[in-house]
């Protein structure tokens, strides 16, 4: 084989090929009997599988509203005192669970998911009994060539079986991501467009197509919730010291928007970006965690930092704030991890942006017409 055959060569295709080739093989040296009890037992797996997964979609369809009821009836708040790490974590899961409805659909979905596929199990187990300890143990010594031959048949049988599981995967793959350098590169095994043109495609129809990046975007922006509801878990005990600062620094402000401003101007000017922190986690993976209490001590910070001390500020001067993740433009073609904030606004009904982080940049930052092309929060 030569240089040029290795690099024209596409991995996608090799890895479908030897999928086929070796449980050709193993099919071979279990035999016919042997492959044809191997191959019951893939088949009786995916049947569990696929009725677990029918079951646990329909089971968190009924139970989903009865959670939201139930934790919604419990009153469950995020106090305003220190918590134990438990503690929070419990308030998160909690207040998470009955306001995020996906998040709550994917817990019910999972844990009914394990139930039901291992009641399955035992039944099936029950039902088959003698069956199923054969085709686990797995040969029946050294096969005859008729025998292994069939066996070699079934084998590949079972190989493409498992091909066009993987097929399946690298077509979410190539759905969701349809830019990447990956899925071109995936694209580009005539194998795997074979599989995905005429067997998966067909199959699943428009399920994969066009509804699953919608449901991951769903996914995505619900996770930008959760980040946000534990920043305000983690955060809603703010010290006496900042209680005041805000209250002090909003004092002329006769508006949410004036004493928003206000503060984006305060902690703008007042934190300064630390340098050594953004180092230390690029150049030796450690990460300096730190409060917005400590943040308001030392006057130094990240883009997280700097988000979260606006954040209690603002819920200490009586605004509705969030602290939002995504990337920000870095000002040299691309964008990076970013943290800043949304505030709410009465007066006009609307949650606006601000980045304090770049308040010492230069520019204005404080909701300006041209914030989300400099800014893209996650699940956008």
């Amino acid at each position: 084989m030569n240089m040029t055959m290795l690099t024209t060569m596409n991995f996608i295709s090799v890895v479908l090929a030897v999928v086929v080739i070796v449980s050709m093989v193993q099919g071979a040296a279990r035999g016919a009997s042997g492959s044809m009890r191997h191959l019951l037992l893939s088949v009786m797996e995916g049947a569990v599988t696929l009725v677990s997964l029918f079951a646990a979609w329909k089971g968190a369809e009924l139970l989903s509203p009865v959670a939201e009821g139930w934790l919604t009836a419990r009153q469950i708040e995020i106090p305003a005192e220190p918590m134990s790490f438990f503690r929070q974590l419990y308030v998160t899961l909690a207040t998470s669970m009955r306001d995020f409805p996906l998040l709550r659909f994917g817990i019910i979905f999972l844990l009914a998911y394990v139930v039901v596929k291992q009641l399955l199990y035992r039944i099936v187990d029950g039902i088959t009994g003698r069956a199923l300890a054969a085709a686990a143990a797995g040969r029946d010594g050294a096969p005859s060539f008729i025998s292994a031959a069939a066996g070699g048949a079934i084998g590949s049988i079972t190989g493409l079986g498992r091909a066009i599981m993987l097929i399946a995967v690298l077509f979410i793959v190539t759905t969701l991501f349809p830019h990447s350098p990956a899925a071109s590169y995936i694209e580009g095994s005539q194998l795997y467009q074979k599989g995905a043109k005429e067997v998966v495609a067909p199959f699943t129809g428009d399920l994969i197509a066009s509804k699953l990046p919608v449901f991951t975007r769903a996914v995505e922006r619900e996770f930008a919730n959760i980040l946000q509801r534990k920043y305000e878990v983690i955060d809603a005990n703010v010290p006496t010291d900042i209680t005041a600062a805000a209250k002090e620094v909003t004092a002329a402000g006769k508006t949410d928007e004036e004493k928003a401003r206000l503060l984006y101007k305060w902690v703008g000017s007042r934190i300064q970006y630390d340098w050594d922190k953004v180092r230390d986690y690029e150049e030796k993976g450690i990460w300096h965690e730190q409060t917005p209490e400590d943040t308001f001590t030392t006057r130094k910070g990240v883009c997280i930092d700097y988000s979260r001390l606006y954040a209690v500020m603002a819920r200490a001067a009586g605004l509705d704030v969030k602290v939002v993740t995504g990337l920000g433009y870095d000002g040299q073609g691309g964008y990076g991890p970013h943290a800043w904030n949304e505030v709410y606004l009465k007066e006009k009904n609307a949650w606006i942006p601000l980045d304090s982080t770049w308040y010492s940049s230069g520019g204005n930052w404080f909701n300006p017409p041209s914030f989300a092309q400099t800014h893209i929060r996650d699940g956008a």
